[in-house]
């Protein structure tokens, strides 16, 4: 039985998470220890070829080691078809076999096409925060390895209880982090005051629990080089590690990864044909931890919704909100998956009730927001309601089908009860953000 507060998961084991660059010679995995102090017998691998995300591979341990002989070849049996894209692609010579070594060295370039560099624009980062000093610190130092030439890095104080967030920027990052304080509850209105600071073309949103990958700017500047009408663009995010059971329910439920496959999407060619619930199901386009605009679009679109998100009666939805403003008012939408960042999942089930309570009434509260603002849309909204309904309740669908049997139904249900609530907070949270 699991009681309020608790998860239990009698079969659950940690999985390691890996990553590998396989243009280079594979290294072999040594027996690690998982946070609770048993050795690792399975994981999941990051196969990146050249910078670029390909796929994750799972992988079992024997005695928590494996030699790189052994996984090469389950990369290039799960993977074999997207690295001879990859190679083909940037004009590679193809290859019919990875082995310990790496790419072999045919697959290396006797004259690689040279590509026109693009100026670098320069970029805004822009972290909302409160009072978790230990989880901002972490982000921050990964920030500050960025392999990218123009960028500043904005954390905003949201109506901090305490001075640590302030001391730990101002003395611990001087001038490479700017500090700033909002003390309006609720990460929009954060996000709104980081956006009103923020000197950057590109004003790119992370979360203070996040770990980026040095390439995440660069993956974000060719996001919105891939068409011609880009606002925004999203990328990829990994789980950090997967020591719980509550982690693990998280990337059962969805998690955060949208594939690792390149998407434009727009109202015209790039309308998804198997999305049936495009635009509405802006959830699919990206997260909310890892997403970036042109700051004078998103500036001349009122910024973030205060009405929605963390820190208000939403709990959520002002990131979804967005995504169907770019999409709705003729812009494109690029989701990136070299634009790649690691969040850190909540560990507690506490936590995770919450979280899945909050996403319930998030998602229905933009819904609501979408038909207000849209008042014609009404028809075309009710009539992909029937499938809405599939798709959330249903065992069968995309949505459900990845939870296992030990997947709590105490969080199903949760999340059920704030879709119920959100309508009805997405009207208050407007109401009482009016009159502040």
């Amino acid at each position: 039985m699991r009681s309020e507060g608790t998860a239990v998961s009698p079969h659950f084991q940690p999985v390691c998470m890996l990553a590998v660059e396989i243009s280079q010679p594979l290294p072999d995995v040594s027996p690690t220890l998982a946070a609770g102090g048993q050795r690792y017998e399975h994981a999941r691998m990051l196969v990146c070829l050249h910078g670029q995300p390909l796929g994750m591979v799972k992988l079992t341990l024997a005695g928590g080691a494996l030699s790189a002989a052994c996984y090469a070849g389950q990369i290039w049996n799960s993977l074999h078809q997207e690295i001879s894209r990859h190679l083909e692609r940037e004009g590679f010579p193809g290859v019919t076999e990875l082995t310990a070594a790496g790419i072999p060295a045919g697959g290396q370039p006797a004259c690689k096409s040279v590509k026109r560099k693009q100026p670098a624009p320069f970029i805004s980062i822009i972290i909302a925060t409160h009072d978790r000093p230990d989880y901002l610190k972490a982000s921050l130092d990964s920030l500050l390895t960025l392999d990218y030439p123009a960028f500043e890095i904005i954390v905003v104080d949201n109506a901090p209880q305490t001075q640590e967030t302030a001391v730990l920027v101002q003395q611990g990052y001087g001038r490479q982090v700017k500090y700033i304080r909002e003390d309006r509850p609720g990460v929009s209105a954060a996000r709104n005051r980081g956006l009103l600071a923020a000197k950057g073309e590109i004003a790119a949103f992370t979360d203070d629990d996040v770990i980026v990958n040095p390439g995440w700017l660069n993956g974000i500047k060719q996001g919105f080089e891939a068409a011609a009408n880009v606002a925004c663009v999203t990328g990829l995010v990994l789980p950090a590690e997967l020591e719980t059971p509550s982690q693990l329910w998280f990337e059962q439920y969805g998690g955060f990864n949208k594939g690792f496959q390149r998407c434009i999407f727009d109202l015209d060619s790039n309308r998804p044909q198997e999305m049936i619930l495009f635009p509405y199901a802006a959830g699919r386009l990206g997260s909310g931890v890892n997403m970036a605009f042109k700051t004078a679009v998103l500036r001349d679109m009122g910024g973030f919704d205060t009405a929605l998100g963390t820190g208000s009666p939403t709990f959520g939805g002002e990131d979804l909100a967005l995504y169907f403003q770019v999409i709705t008012g003729g812009y494109q939408l690029v989701y990136e998956p070299s634009a790649l960042l690691y969040h850190i999942h909540r560990r507690e089930y506490t936590r995770l009730r919450r979280q899945m309570y909050g996403y319930g009434v998030g998602l229905t509260a933009f819904l609501t927001k979408c038909v207000l603002a849209r008042p014609r849309q009404i028809f075309d909204f009710m009539r992909k309601l029937p499938y809405g309904l599939f798709y959330a309740f249903s065992v069968q669908s995309p949505k459900n089908k990845k939870k296992q049997t030990d997947y709590p139904r105490e969080l199903t249900n949760l999340e059920r009860k704030g879709m119920l609530v959100g309508p009805f907070a997405y009207l208050y949270s407007r109401w009482q953000a009016r009159h502040v």
